[in-house]
């Protein structure tokens, strides 16, 4: 039986990546800190390890220790990585400097898997199609504009470094599905009789539904190109309403305030809430970056490549993707 490693498994798309493992009869390890919440990690069938990658020493150790009674991994599906902190320097120290504890203490313990696929991000990119509104390729040369981003970026060049490490990185578009958290937060609002928008200027916005992005995941293990980058959406291009819109139709159409916001009340409410969350020492969902992200009117990207050489073909349209959502949102009693 093969073995996979998944980090960051007790995150929203990481406990997806679970659950296929586990359905493809893959001998699944999940990788989680001692103080995760392992809601979504109850299948018998998993095996737990708690390696500290942040103490690149210690990690090596406890993988000798894994190594001699488990054995290696066939794969590893790298999805651990902050994307809020209330310190900027945290997002290299993790999602930087983690993966390179990761792939240097597999390296050290002779643990290098025949091929780890390392989550990443269109965000990485930054706005560099953002006045002319062509769809971002692999032959744009990324331009990150957030903390976030930059720390990304940082870790995929350094895999692409690791000539001896086969490693594939995916980057996919907004991911939402049951169990996400930040766009709940949208459903949540409408639920309560207000949507907001910012901007004024056209915004062209893609999606991608959790369980496609497992589908590249699994996809990318097997026939991913080393080194190769790859795009993910549902494939379609969307206007900045119509995610609300199918929310409002989902949620029964209940009576809607529509705001629409300039971006400067962006700008001074993510100043504000980003200061004092540094003040509290706690991360906060608007923050500078997070306004930097919302301004970007260009998130059209061309998925060819990952249809072509992965055989990636993605099966959740945004209407289909947020039906489902929002009803497990009421099953779980979220909304």
């Amino acid at each position: 039986m093969k073995k996979i490693l998944i980090t960051g498994g007790s995150g929203f798309i990481g406990s997806f990546v679970v659950e296929e493992a586990l359905r493809q009869g893959l001998e699944t390890w999940v990788a989680v800190r001692r103080t995760s919440s392992r809601e979504y990690l109850r299948d018998e069938r998993i095996r737990f390890i708690e390696p500290n990658l942040g103490n690149y020493t210690e990690l090596c150790r406890q993988l000798e220790e894994h190594k001699r009674e488990h054995g290696t991994f066939d794969y590893v599906v790298h999805c651990a990585g902050v994307t809020k902190c209330a310190d900027e320097a945290d997002f290299e120290r993790v999602n930087t400097g983690h993966t390179e504890n990761l792939v240097n203490a597999l390296r050290q313990t002779g643990m290098v898997p025949r091929r780890l696929v390392y989550l990443s991000s269109l965000s990485v990119m930054g706005p560099v199609n953002d006045r002319d509104y062509r769809p971002i390729s692999q032959d744009d040369e990324p331009q990150p504009n957030t903390a976030y981003a930059r720390s990304k970026l940082k870790a995929e060049r350094f895999l692409q470094e690791q000539k001896d490490f086969r490693c594939v990185i995916l980057r996919p578009t907004g991911v939402y599905g049951p169990r996400e958290k930040d766009y709940f937060l949208m459903a949540q609002s409408i639920a309560r009789h207000v949507d907001c928008s910012v901007g004024f200027r056209r915004q062209d916005l893609t999606f991608v539904y959790v369980k496609d992005v497992v589908q590249a995941v699994f996809l990318a293990l097997e026939h991913g190109r080393d080194g190769g980058t790859y795009f993910l959406s549902d494939g379609a291009v969307y206007s900045s309403r119509k995610f609300s819109d199918l929310i409002w139709e989902e949620l029964g159409r209940p009576f809607l305030i529509r705001l629409r916001l300039p971006l400067w009340v962006l700008w001074t409410v993510s100043e504000v809430a980003g200061r004092l969350a540094a003040w509290r020492r706690k991360s906060s969902t608007l923050n500078p970056d997070k306004y930097k992200i919302m301004k970007q009117r260009n998130w059209r990207c061309d998925i060819t490549p990952s249809t072509t050489e992965l055989g990636y073909h993605p099966q959740y349209g945004l209407e289909r993707g947020v039906k489902e959502t929002i009803a497990w949102y009421k099953k779980e009693g979220w909304i």
